[in-house]
Parts: C-alpha cells; structure tokens; sequence
C-alpha cells in the first residue's frame, strides 16, 4: 500500500512542478511583453468617481523590468508632479513645491494621484515575478484565442500586501484581467484590458480599468494616445534630475 502510494506522488509531483514552472514563464513572458525593452506613451487617465470625475493627460517612459517614469502633462495646475522608479527606488516630484520626495515601501501600495492604480500598478514593477509563486489552473479558449488562467500566491515573507492574484493572460503574451484579494482572499479590485490594436509591430491594449470590487460606479481609465516600443532608451531619462525637468 505504501508503495502504491509513493508511485502516485512519484507520478503527480512533476506535473505539478511543469504546471508550476508552465505558470511562471507565462507570467514572465507577459510583463517583457507588456513592458517591453523601452517604451514611450502618452495616455489620458480618467479618475471617476459617483459624483466627480477628473481627467489627466501623462507622458511616460519605461525601460527594462523596473525603471519607469511617469509626468503630468494637462490639466496645468497638476503639470510636471511626476513619478520616478529607478531600480529598488520610487521618488514624486511636485513642482509647486520643488521638492523630490523618496517612497517609502509603505507608500508604494496608495493610489496614484488619487487614482485606483497604485504607485506599484503603474510603475509595473517586477514585484509580480520575483515575490509570487505562480500556478496554471486553466487552459481555455475564447472567441479562437487560447488564454490561461494563473493563481498567484505571495512567497513566504514576500514584501507585498496581496494575499493573491489571479491572473487571465491570452496565447500570445496579452494580460487582459488582474484580480487582487487580500489576505482573507476577498476580491479588492480588478484591472481589466480591452480595445487591443497594432502598434508598431506589436498588438497591445490600448484601454485599461481599475475597479475597487465592491464600488460599481468607481473606476480609474487608462486610455493610449500611442505608444512606442523601442530597443532601448537612456539611463539619463530615469534619473531624479529628469524628473524636476523632464523636458516637456
């Protein structure tokens, strides 16, 4: 009997251990492709709200798997306030104050300009890849695209406030869902990504929501104007200089 059923775990574990592998590549292919090697955009991001809603036009740059830099460019009260990543670090400049203010890790999970995007969901750190452990739980098919439903569950002592992630990332490397739950696994919000079109050599979503789960009628918009991917850009962009003065 005890033979038998160390066959069956002989037998199970390296499936478990391809899903697992399986899982973590197609994350890891999604955020390259999502990120791209370096790219350049400008969006219009739209905080609504039930009895208010404000608009925001932003340029940003990134680069590589964590530097980003993201700077207001209308309306013109909130012109130049930006946002740098640069390796491990996270600094917001305000021009009104010409002041360059460090995150600190606390700060890095609170809402972007009042927006539902966290400072993380819109640096796209690769917190993603490095901090959770990711399982295939779902292979399907919609409208004759293959996507895959992953489960992402936070390593043990992992710097992150999500219990989970559950993740819906089409056949050719495309993220159209990101559901986060806390600790009690209670759904909190979710990014959804639609309007999928060419841009340059590559398709990419050019509309993007975060929804709190629980408030229907609140929501963040990300729409592209464009967006440009490029082989590099330089290391001077991501630096707490360019930040005061971007060159806008």
């Amino acid at each position: 009997m005890k033979k038998a059923v160390l066959i069956i775990v002989i037998l199970f574990l390296p499936f478990n251990l391809q899903a697992q592998t399986d899982a973590e590549t197609i994350v890891k292919n999604a955020f390259d492709y999502w990120r791209g090697q370096a790219s350049v955009s400008t969006a219009v991001m739209t905080i609504h709200r039930q009895d208010w809603e404000r608009h925001m036009t932003l340029k940003a740059w990134t680069r590589g798997e964590s530097d980003s830099l993201f700077v207001i460019l209308e309306p013109a009260k909130d012109k130049g306030n930006g946002t740098l990543k640069a390796g491990k670090g996270m600094w917001m400049y305000n021009p009104k104050v010409n002041r360059v203010i460090k995150l600190p890790p606390s700060m890095m999970s609170q809402g972007w300009q009042g927006s539902d995007f966290s400072n993380n969901d819109l640096a796209k750190t690769d917190s993603l890849i490095k901090d959770y452990v990711h399982t295939l739980v779902e292979i399907g098919q919609d409208q004759g695209k293959k996507f895959y439903q992953i489960k992402s569950i936070p390593k043990p002592d992992a710097p992150v406030i999500w219990g989970m992630i559950k993740l819906t990332i089409r056949g050719d490397n495309i993220l159209l869902k990101e559901e986060f739950f806390d600790e009690d696994f209670k759904s909190v919000k979710v990014m959804t990504a639609w309007d999928i079109q060419m841009t340059g050599n590559k398709l990419f979503p050019m509309k993007w929501k975060m929804q709190k789960s629980d408030a229907t009628d609140e929501y963040t918009q990300f729409v592209y104007e464009e967006i440009e991917f490029k082989k590099s850009l330089s290391k001077g962009i991501f630096t707490r200089t360019n930040l005061k003065n971007p060159g806008l």
